[in-house]
């Protein structure tokens, strides 16, 4: 969906822009794109900076607006200045969620459905990081600094039975919960089958730990249902899709060695339809039918 004439909240921050002198465009509704004088392009996700101008109201709509605009000019300032590790964090999209941008920025894909992408976090601002400002750095440098500065962001993991299945909770007030892809160890035991794992909001990720006393396809369906609402209830959700975690290379790595390796995690989309009243299941992906010939073998 494009801004339109309409969109007095939108209209009003590209003026701000003008006035300081940047060409800008609104992509779609949550994300303003800034022509720099270099050339390149810097894109930031406006979706929180819209409802603090909603709630401001009309009178103090241009006053947000230039504000805003101030700040990202400052930020702009310090395009040239190589970007600092510490400023980095990575935040998960989903692949249409970009659009053509995404060429342009620093990302890569964790898994079927889902990107990665290298976020530089200012005190009021996110703004995802434009491939030009990388220079000579290596883009697995910069992965690796933003899941590590992403990880120590405070956090919370706890885990509650639903439906008699056991599943851990890993979230935060803040947008990069989904780092935790990477160190799923932190949050398992050995995981002889892996984990099934989900990302229904960029706040919130699901961890169900494969064995134990829970059937698989029960555990698959509580997963299921639990991202599902989640997605279809939360803020901003990112996807319903359940994963098949299969511990492998990256595991294998020491952590800090891993987040600079280059390397992901092994996430495959698994999925069940179980018919109660038929007694029986459908498989929704070929890595499904692997994951339960694999449980089986030991479980049948």
């Amino acid at each position: 969906m494009r801004e339109t004439a309409q969109d007095d909240i939108g209209q009003a921050l590209l003026r701000a822009f003008a006035e300081q002198g940047y060409e800008a465009a609104l992509p779609d509704l949550h994300t303003i794109s800034v022509r720099l004088p270099d050339g390149t392009t810097a894109n930031a996700d406006i979706s929180a900076w819209r409802d603090h101008a909603a709630n401001a109201g009309p009178g103090a709509l241009q006053e947000a607006a230039a504000g805003y605009a101030a700040q990202a000019a400052a930020a702009f300032g310090r395009g040239s200045e190589r970007i600092r590790d510490q400023d980095l964090r990575m935040r998960l999209y989903t692949d249409d969620a970009l659009g053509e941008m995404r060429d342009s920025l620093v990302t890569r894909r964790l898994a079927p459905g889902l990107i990665e992408t290298v976020v530089v976090d200012y005190p009021d601002s996110i703004m995802p990081l434009d491939r030009a400002r990388l220079g000579d750095a290596p883009q697995d440098a910069a992965f690796g600094a933003a899941v590590a500065h992403s990880l120590a962001e405070e956090h919370y993991a706890s885990t509650s039975s639903v439906g008699g299945v056991p599943v851990t909770h890993i979230g935060g007030t803040h947008r990069y919960v989904g780092a935790h892809a990477h160190v799923l160890r932190r949050h398992t035991g050995q995981a002889p089958y892996g984990a099934l794992v989900s990302f229904p909001l960029p706040e919130y990720v699901l961890v169900h730990e494969i064995g134990g006393e829970a059937h698989l396809f029960a555990a698959m369906e509580a997963v299921q249902d639990l991202s599902r609402r989640l997605y279809d209830t939360g803020d901003k959700a990112l996807s319903p899709q359940v994963y098949w975690w299969r511990p492998g290379r990256h595991e294998e790595l020491p952590e800090a060695e891993a987040l600079r390796s280059g390397l992901v995690p092994d996430l495959r989309p698994v999925g069940v339809q179980v018919d109660h009243q038929e007694r029986s299941v459908a498989f929704q992906s070929a890595d499904t039918g692997e994951l339960a010939e694999l449980w089986m073998r030991d479980h049948g």
